[in-house]
């Protein structure tokens, strides 16, 4: 398509692009609804509660680049970061439309939308729509997850209006053509077949069918080959014209430009449908829980490597504990003085990657471990793997770890605002799915504030639930598979791959078998 659509398939818990930006000034105006002004008043008694003509009250945090929040009748949101002296912005469209919202029958639709959108509006054909990307040099793409979709541009800053413009017309008038429906069909079913060959996207889907069934952010974000080949235009044109209205998206914008501006274009743009006195649609609430499962799965492929993915439920997005979560990743398998990098790679060699990860949504979370190592190697990393689960879950994080994790995941944090676009994404996401604004200096207090305590305490309950497994590998049965990797499945971490809880104290190697024998990569977790 135009514009490139980056892969949808669940990705492995690797280091995700950290959130964007200080949030300094926090500047509200609303004009149909007071519940998010109220949000962001709760963070700073400094914050007065605004009226529908549009009064303002604001904030400051430590740096000064200011974020301003616009609620417009019809319930549409506009949030800004005003970043002086860059030269580009960064623009995105977030719908609070994901694959979590589909039927069965419809798997895949929301994905497959993603991909229409970009082939032609009411105004401009697809190759328009690209041709006048390409004149400015800017980047036009989009992403769908389980809970949203985002449309996103980076441009130069003297291009804001028309970028605004560009991106409001793809996410509002699309036609949804039925011969575009059947050239995108084949890109989508290629699309899957491409997944299917990279054994790390096969594991991820297998893993989150294993971890979180039967919720429904078990299944992929992509769909299936059933589905997408019995979906038609009708029913994607439906549930287009149903889910994408203003009150479920959030327009983001960073870089240097000014709020007023960006709310007058934005008005333009989305001109005749912002109206009524509807709010915008809150976050995600909890619709139902993910239990412990007993899970094994196995996926034949003839592949040079063994993919192992272990792992159970965790916490769902706001969790409070979700500091400590990616404290606990990130000392188990974040990096290169984590236990898992040490042990696996550097102490044995047995594998190039072995991490740790977390993942969540508003009402389910997972944390997994990966590694992918040789065959004739997999028995070996995995009672690696269960010993180091099996004394974290008894013996715990000691302080020294702790505060080498935190100042890690805060290095991150900060250094993965440097750019509009990580920004833009920050707080767009942010308003998107958070029921309470979280600014920057919000997130490195979270973090700064775990203890070795909390993080011990979180780990012995999370290891105390029974372990999903995941293989992707030369394996044609669970019965092919070695005997360590079967004893993870169903077991509870905080007993070692002999059966007996281990405790740091009296470490002696998997099982007592490795040290005679000859980490997801880049791990992490975004709190």
């Amino acid at each position: 398509m135009p514009a490139t659509v980056p892969p949808t398939s669940r990705p492995l818990p690797r280091r995700q692009a950290r959130p964007a930006a200080k949030a300094d000034r926090v500047t509200v105006r609303t004009r149909s609804t007071r519940v998010l002004e109220r949000s962001f008043a709760r963070q700073d008694p400094g914050v007065s509660a605004g009226s529908r003509s549009g009064r303002a009250g604001s904030t400051r945090g430590a740096a000064g680049c200011p974020i301003t929040l616009s609620v417009t009748d019809g319930g549409l949101r506009i949030v800004t970061e005003q970043v002086p002296g860059v030269r580009s912005v960064a623009v995105g469209i977030w719908v609070g439309v994901g694959s979590v919202d589909e039927r069965p029958q419809l798997a895949g639709t929301s994905h497959f939308l993603e991909h229409l959108l970009f082939k032609g509006t009411s105004h401009r054909s697809g190759a328009e729509i690209a041709a006048e990307m390409d004149a400015i040099g800017g980047e036009f793409n989009a992403f769908t997850s389980h809970e949203y979709t985002c449309y996103y541009t980076h441009v130069l800053a003297e291009h804001a209006e028309l970028a605004i413009d560009v991106v409001s017309d793809v996410v509002l008038d699309a036609t949804v053509a039925g011969s575009d429906v059947e050239v995108e069909r084949q890109v989508i079913l290629e699309e899957i077949a491409m997944r299917d060959d990279d054994p790390e996207d096969t594991l991820a889907d297998v893993f989150a069918e294993s971890v979180y069934a039967p919720h429904p952010v078990a299944a992929p974000v992509i769909g299936n080959v059933r589905s997408i080949e019995a979906l038609r235009r009708n029913q994607i044109a439906g549930y287009y014209h149903r889910r994408y209205t203003p009150d479920k998206m959030v327009v983001a914008v960073a870089g240097d430009i000014d709020h007023a501006d960006v709310v007058r274009w934005v008005k333009h743009a989305f001109a005749g449908r912002l109206h009524g006195s509807a709010g915008p649609q809150p976050p995600r609430g909890r619709t139902g829980l993910v239990l412990p499962q007993r899970a094994l799965r196995v996926v034949e492929r003839d592949s040079e490597q063994a993919h192992l993915m272990v792992g159970a439920p965790a916490l769902p997005r706001d969790d409070p504990r979700r500091y400590a979560l990616a404290v606990l990743t990130t000392a188990l398998g974040g990096g290169m003085s984590s236990r898992l990098f040490q042990r696996v790679r550097e102490q044995y060699g047995l594998a190039y990657s072995c991490y740790a990860g977390s993942h969540s949504y508003a009402d389910a979370g997972a944390f997994s471990v990966y590694a992918g190592c040789q065959p004739g190697n997999l028995d070996q990393v995995s009672r690696l793997i269960h010993s180091e689960l099996a004394e974290l879950a008894t013996g715990g994080v000691s302080d020294d770890e702790v505060q080498r994790a935190i100042g890690q995941l805060t290095g991150s944090l900060v250094l993965g605002l440097e750019d509009t676009e990580s920004r833009m994404s920050r707080i767009g996401r942010n308003i998107m799915v958070r029921k309470k604004f979280q600014t920057v200096d919000d997130e490195l207090a979270g973090i700064r504030g775990v203890r070795a305590e909390q993080v011990n305490e979180l780990a012995a309950a999370l290891l105390a639930q029974p372990l999903s497994v995941a293989v992707v590998g030369p394996y044609s049965s669970q019965r092919s598979l070695p005997a360590g990797v079967r004893a993870l499945a169903g077991a509870r971490a905080s007993d070692g791959p002999d059966g007996s809880a281990t405790a740091r104290s009296g470490h002696t190697g998997a099982g007592g078998s490795a040290r005679s024998a000859a980490h997801h990569r880049g791990a992490g977790s975004r709190p």
